[in-house]
């Protein structure tokens, strides 16, 4: 750990508490935040004692530093900010966080991902400037950071792109529908809770034309009863395929976008400036986005049923030969119900 002062253990100790504390905080700001990351902070007063939390609010809001030291007030004085990326030191839609830092007289601020964007990056540095004791986490730290809710953020500024996840449900042999077209349903609800959960923290659902025409979803997150969440994810059917102005994805919302496009690096573009994109279906959008190379992670929903035929959950993914097969790494894995939740990421090349 880089650090101005060698901190005693047990100071050491809490401050990595908290620094997981704020990573979990952090999660809540998925699905908020974008296009700014999604951002948790904590707040300790002299005595160790958290009085102050936040994440980062919706564009034009405050971000996460700024949240929790408005709530720590007077008690930040003294104290110490952790937080999960660098403070920045850039005056947009609201202030530097490291002046506010500043103005709010904390004595130590520990950080864990250091801001790769070069407009807003410089805030540990402004801090120990000014006299302020300014650390960066341990490595183990700061890869607990980079994975969790920052990882699409920090992909964005890595790659210019959005970081895109694709999900699906299938059987044991790997079939999301029966050899009659029926998929109703493959996997159980504990599953379906759990996607309707992650569309809540993504910021858009793409679905392909095909599977528009057959199922006509609506892709949003909705609670057990049916009501609808109170964030919800983008909308977008891919393909050149019309959508009709009753079809379900449209909603009433404004929160629809049609990708008038067969090329997944194209669609994306039409996007902006999103952070996270799910694609979920249906197996040829699948394989186009695999071909392109344009999968970061996989979240396969696997029931314990076994069909022997009907349709894969991919079709057409570029791949020959096994040597050329698209190679991934178990993240997460989870019992959902009677089903396997597994979340993998890309294998480096």
């Amino acid at each position: 750990m880089t650090m101005t002062h060698a901190p005693d253990g047990g100071r050491r100790r809490r401050e990595r508490e908290v620094l997981a504390d704020a990573i979990a905080l952090s999660r809540s700001a998925l699905g908020v935040s974008t296009p700014n990351p999604p951002v948790g902070a904590v707040v300790l007063d002299t005595a160790g004692e958290v009085v102050g939390r936040g994440a980062t609010e919706a564009p034009g809001g405050r971000h996460a530093e700024v949240v929790a030291l408005d709530e720590a007030g007077e008690r930040a004085r003294g104290g110490t900010l952790v937080v999960t990326l660098e403070p920045c030191d850039h005056q947009g839609r609201t202030g530097p966080c490291s002046a506010r830092a500043l103005a709010a007289g904390v004595a130590r601020v520990v950080y864990a991902v250091a801001d790769p964007n070069p407009l807003a990056s410089g805030g540990a540095q402004t801090l120990r400037r000014a006299g302020t004791d300014v650390a960066r986490a341990d490595d183990d730290e700061v890869a607990a950071a980079e994975q969790g809710p920052l990882r699409a953020w920090l992909h964005r500024q890595h790659s210019g792109r959005p970081y895109v996840t694709w999900k699906y449900a299938a059987t044991l042999d790997g079939r999301v529908a029966a050899a009659d077209g029926t998929s109703r349903w493959i996997t159980g609800p504990d599953s379906r809770r759990h996607v309707h959960g992650r569309r809540q923290e993504i910021d858009v659902v793409v679905v392909g034309s095909g599977t528009f025409a057959a199922d006509d979803p609506s892709l949003t997150a909705r609670s057990d009863d049916g009501a609808l969440t109170d964030r919800q994810p983008l909308r977008a059917v891919m393909g050149l395929a019309p959508v009709p102005p009753g079809a379900a994805v449209r909603g009433t919302d404004g929160r629809f976008r049609h990708l008038a496009t067969r090329d997944p690096a194209e669609a994306l573009a039409m996007l902006g400036d999103v952070q996270h994109v799910l694609v979920e279906g249906g197996p040829r959008l699948a394989g186009a986005f695999l071909s392109a190379g344009l999968v970061d992670e996989v979240e396969a929903y696997i029931a314990p049923l076994v069909l022997g035929g009907g349709r894969s959950a991919v079709e057409e993914a570029g791949v020959g030969t096994l040597t050329d097969a698209h190679g991934f790494e178990v993240r997460e894995s989870a019992t959902l119900g009677r089903d396997v939740y597994l979340r993998m990421t890309r294998r480096p090349a």
